[in-house]
């Protein structure tokens, strides 16, 4: 069970390199062990001048599976969307949020979350 009266929240963001999804995308965030997230906010900014898609992925390390949270979202020009925001979604231990883009992309990812302890959890 988490220790839900202490938690710590972590901010990260990565600049999106990855054209292609699962083990090959950019790794945006990862559960540490003995940890349950929760995911708070997960941001995306186009800042290409041109429409581009940009895709999402869970990483679910008990199944060893990917599956899409953003399948192929398409972007006008520089514009930012708010995939969670007022929302959220957890992750266990040792499950990862990564992202790709379309090439010729400029596109930058933020996730903010929640860490809670949770003894019970090993990656």
């Amino acid at each position: 069970m988490p220790n839900l009266l202490n938690s710590k929240f972590t901010t990260g963001a990565v600049t999106v390199s990855a054209t292609s999804g699962s083990g090959s995308a950019n790794v945006l965030y990862t559960c540490p062990g003995n940890y349950s997230a929760i995911v708070r906010f997960l941001h995306v900014s186009n800042g290409t001048a041109n429409n581009k898609k940009i895709y999402i992925q869970r990483f679910d390390a008990s199944a060893s599976a990917y599956s899409f949270i953003v399948n192929g979202l398409s972007m006008s020009a520089n514009t930012t969307h708010d995939v969670v925001s007022g929302s959220f979604f957890t992750l266990p231990a040792g499950d990862k949020v990564v992202c790709y883009m379309e090439s010729g992309a400029t596109m930058d990812v933020t996730i903010s979350v929640e860490e809670y302890y949770d003894p019970a959890r090993i990656s």
